[in-house]
């Protein structure tokens, strides 16, 4: 945990930084839009994935440890060798992870985030998963386990491994020649995230694109087929926690009503976007049945709201940069009281973004906790040591985010409902 936080420390500014320059290019140089409220829905959701990982809430059914210890059979002892046996092994998971996840409907949960932007670009990089706790796939590392891989050769480049797939979420790098034959590149990665028919499901590879030509999954992207980006149930929200259970909400829904008892027990591994026939004459879903027509969802603000939001991530990549540096001081249960407290932070702020009145239930409640836990523990989390004045300006926080959010739901919100209703 110690450790990956502090990598965090290091990775975290460089990828918002990178994001950053990616917008100031498409809309100086490009004269693209300016989709802040999107991009701050994917950054954010990169703070969510980033707290579940640095607490370490999940597990594996199977561990990799266990495999080594028990299955290695010849061990490789060259260090260059080990490293890209390691490599090559975690990108033959990840592509059959990745499959699994876009053709298995229980799977999907997990994946569904990842491709709910509906632009491309490095932010939409950083939408990963919450929702899943238990890994079941660590048996695909068999390979790397027969041949004796260290667990923490594993641990070392599992986070290169997975750094490595930011670069290519861009629409701003065309072709690559030669490379296009042997990496994944960001015209690969268009088609993945494209919701096209001729692109669906296609190119799974993170690293290497060979997986993907070898297991029929390939498509090149196609010059007069622009890939049109999202997911086909689209999410309409810029809530990153509600986008992480949306899918499993509507298949236990469905298992629910449906008639058949088999229908109820197959749903889950059926492929995703199955729904019983019953279920969906009576629960109709809105689903993208043209992706050359169809409304993007986003809400307008004001001027005023957008600069609040801007003000309320800022702050809450604040408070995450203490929490990556302190969380081995943190100790249990704090710890794990501080990543809920981010969480909740975050539902509040991007429930405004989405113009929801109850924004500011969940502000007020929000905020009390956050007075609640100063008052229990004396100051915030032990900061008063090292940072004397945090208290006083998490307190002053806590009063400024309530009264503003309150403006906000009360004057333009509602007030453009009341203008609505009367129109």
């Amino acid at each position: 945990m110690e450790t990956y936080g502090k990598i965090l420390m290091i990775a975290s500014p460089i990828f918002l930084a990178l994001v950053l320059l990616e917008k100031a290019y498409g809309y100086f140089v490009k004269k693209d839009s300016f989709k802040a409220m999107d991009m701050i829905s994917s950054l954010t959701s990169g703070f969510t994935n980033s707290v579940k990982d640095v607490l370490g809430l999940s597990v594996s059914i199977l561990s990799y440890e266990w495999m080594v210890s028990h299955w290695t059979i010849y061990k490789v002892e060259s260090t260059i060798w080990v490293y890209m046996i390691a490599f090559i092994s975690l990108d033959l998971t990840g592509y059959l992870v990745h499959r699994m996840a876009h053709e298995i409907n229980f799977f999907w949960n997990k994946h569904a985030i990842h491709h709910s932007s509906e632009e491309f670009n490095l932010a939409c990089a950083l939408r990963q998963s919450i929702s899943s706790f238990v890994s079941l796939f660590t048996i695909f590392l068999l390979p790397a386990a027969l041949l004796g891989v260290e667990p923490k050769v594993i641990a070392i480049v599992a986070p290169l491994h997975l750094f490595a797939q930011f670069w290519y979420h861009t629409v701003y790098i065309g072709r690559m020649g030669i490379l296009e034959k042997i990496i994944v590149t960001p015209s690969h990665h268009r088609v993945h995230h494209a919701i096209n028919p001729e692109y669906l499901d296609k190119n799974h590879g993170q690293i290497f694109i060979i997986w993907d030509k070898l297991f029929g999954t390939f498509q090149e992207e196609l010059p007069n087929v622009p890939p049109v980006y999202g997911i086909t149930r689209p999410a309409s929200t810029w809530n990153p926690i509600k986008i992480n259970f949306q899918h499993l909400w509507l298949l236990i829904k469905d298992a629910y009503h449906a008639n058949s008892w088999k229908d109820k027990l197959r749903i889950w591994f059926m492929p995703t976007g199955w729904r019983p026939a019953d279920v969906e004459v009576r629960f109709p879903e809105k689903k993208i049945e043209n992706p050359y027509n169809f409304e993007k969802y986003a809400p307008k603000s004001s001027i005023s709201m957008l600069i609040w939001v801007w003000f309320q991530f800022i702050f809450t990549f604040g408070m995450l940069f203490y929490f990556y540096g302190n969380i081995a001081k943190f100790g249990v249960p704090n710890m794990f009281v501080y990543g809920g407290f981010i969480y909740l932070n975050i539902f509040a702020y991007t429930e405004l973004m989405d113009r929801n009145p109850k924004a500011i239930v969940w502000e007020i409640i929000k905020n009390i906790i956050g007075f609640a836990l100063i008052y229990s523990m004396g100051d915030w989390f032990g900061s008063s040591l090292q940072y004397p004045w945090i208290t006083s300006v998490m307190m002053a926080y806590f009063l400024l985010s309530t009264v503003i959010t309150a403006y906000f739901v009360w004057f333009e919100i509602r007030g453009e409902k009341e203008k609505m209703a009367f129109s």
